[in-house]
């Protein structure tokens, strides 16, 4: 029996919410515009007139991405138009996030999630957690939150995971008895949505940011990131003690009886088809060689586009005919190349250079203290993260890492990953797009994502952050 047809295909017939609306007033986009202009108008009296453009497009593609005013890609596209227009840059500066090789990791995890759906694994996959989440309700939060982050390891992007996982995680609520106000059904929406996000800020190529803040890192420094080494570096303390903090806190927050029935599933007894089994093969060859890049040196990039090729390969079987124009979410990766390429004109403008100055100037740096460095520079990131949202850390603080590492004492390396640290640390829903879409699609309260993103973002700044240091410091970092 064909497994795509005996559940709902998630990822073809859910929509993606939208995060704009129409009723939305115009003046906050007025507002934005004159903001601009204010902006280029008073930074050319102090700077140059690239610099003075390069700080006025920094600010409009900051606030269309954190005002959600338009849609993602369309500031992707005006900074191409308006860079190459005005000659901010060489050609090969300003589409620098096309040649990045998270551009084309981004591209890769696409086509994975449409190879996953297509070929039924997902479906095969339901049926399997069904099974195995059993009766106990605190069991159940843990043993979704732990498949939750395991899909990071399988899909790399964010959002992509959340279309997924989401709306079966809502089947099963309705089929464990709870209401739709219930804590149980609440806390089983988010132990799926956070368990898919925030340990995934631990695993390279598991959401925008890392993948963004990688991308950058390449195109700077000719410093591309190791997948193992990442994972071992984040993966203990921020991926899966994020974990078991957050299991915590939804159980804190929102408490419930067992489930009022019984799971009456099973799973068919048939073997895996030869075009599932051919899917596992290629995508168990594509991790093997993400696990040991430091051995071969390939970057992930590269690898996923390899495999990606492979499964768009119509002899295969493994994707739809037409995969390349209806599950490929371009706009996704006019925003990764938008974001990136904005970075290396803000490198080659020097205005980088300029924003650092001013930094050293009201940030009480010191070379002989490492950890108090460490501890300003990831609260100058997380400032970054609230004022635009998560993709504007790279964006802005990217740039300035080798002149930071010069001012602080710390290597580059160090520098660029106490950017993780703020990024990881969630202070409210706007900053994320796939809690975005988790509350869109799971019809999940504001109120409620808000009270775990608040719960964790003090306990990861008390509790985590000082671990994390000290994790730091046994490896060597600092």
């Amino acid at each position: 029996m064909n497994n795509k047809n005996n559940s709902p295909h998630v990822a073809e017939t859910t929509p993606t919410p939208s995060l704009t609306s129409p009723s939305k007033p115009s003046w906050p986009l007025y507002l934005i515009l004159a903001m601009t202009l204010a902006i280029g108008a008073i930074s050319y009296q102090f700077l140059t007139l690239p610099q003075s453009l390069t700080a006025g497009l920094l600010f409009i593609c900051i606030a269309f991405w954190a005002t959600s005013l338009v849609p993602a890609y369309w500031p992707a596209l005006g900074l191409f138009a308006f860079a190459t227009a005005t000659q901010l840059a060489p050609t090969q500066v300003i589409f620098a996030g096309f040649q990045s090789s998270t551009f084309w990791l981004l591209f890769s995890g696409m086509v994975f999630g449409a190879a996953i759906n297509h070929t039924g694994i997902s479906s095969r996959v339901t049926r399997l957690l069904m099974l195995i989440l059993g009766n106990s309700y605190q069991g159940t939060i843990i043993k979704i939150a732990l498949f939750a982050m395991a899909l990071a390891f399988l899909i790399p992007s964010g959002v992509s995971r959340i279309v997924l996982i989401i709306p079966i995680i809502a089947s099963l609520a309705d089929h464990f008895g709870y209401d739709q106000n219930s804590n149980g059904r609440k806390g089983m929406l988010l132990a799926g949505a956070f368990g898919t996000f925030l340990p995934a800020f631990a695993i390279l190529p598991a959401n925008a940011p890392n993948m963004l803040l990688s991308g950058m890192t390449e195109a700077l420094y000719n410093a591309p990131f190791s997948y193992g080494e990442y994972l071992l570096l984040h993966f203990p303390v921020l991926g899966f003690g994020k974990l078991v903090m957050t299991i915590g806190v939804i159980l804190w927050l929102f408490p419930d009886k067992a489930p009022n029935q019984a799971i009456q599933a099973t799973i068919e007894k048939s073997a895996m088809t030869k075009v599932e089994t051919r899917l596992l093969i290629v995508l168990c060859v594509c991790f093997a060689f993400w696990f040991t890049d430091s051995l071969h040196h390939i970057s992930a990039g590269w690898i996923g586009l390899i495999t990606a090729l492979v499964c768009l390969w119509p002899n295969l079987g493994l994707t739809a005919k037409n995969s390349i124009d209806k599950d490929i979410q371009y706009g996704t990766l006019l925003f990764a190349a938008g974001i990136i390429g904005l970075s290396a004109i803000i490198a080659y403008s020097g205005l980088g250079n300029i924003l650092v100055n001013y930094l050293t100037e009201v940030i009480p740096f010191s070379q002989d203290s490492p950890l108090m460095n460490l501890g300003l520079l990831t609260f100058i990131s997380t400032c970054v993260s609230v004022v635009t949202n998560l993709a504007g850390v790279p964006a802005i603080m990217t740039p300035m890492a080798e002149h930071l590492a010069n001012i602080t004492g710390l290597s580059n390396n160090a520098v660029l990953m106490t950017q993780v640290l703020a990024f990881s640390n969630v202070l409210l829903p706007y900053q994320a797009p796939p809690l975005i879409t988790a509350i869109a699609l799971g019809n999940l309260s504001i109120s409620a994502v808000t009270k775990v993103c608040l719960a964790t973002f003090a306990l990861t700044s008390v509790l985590l952050l000082p671990l994390n240091f000290l994790w730091w410091h046994i490896l060597g970092m600092f």
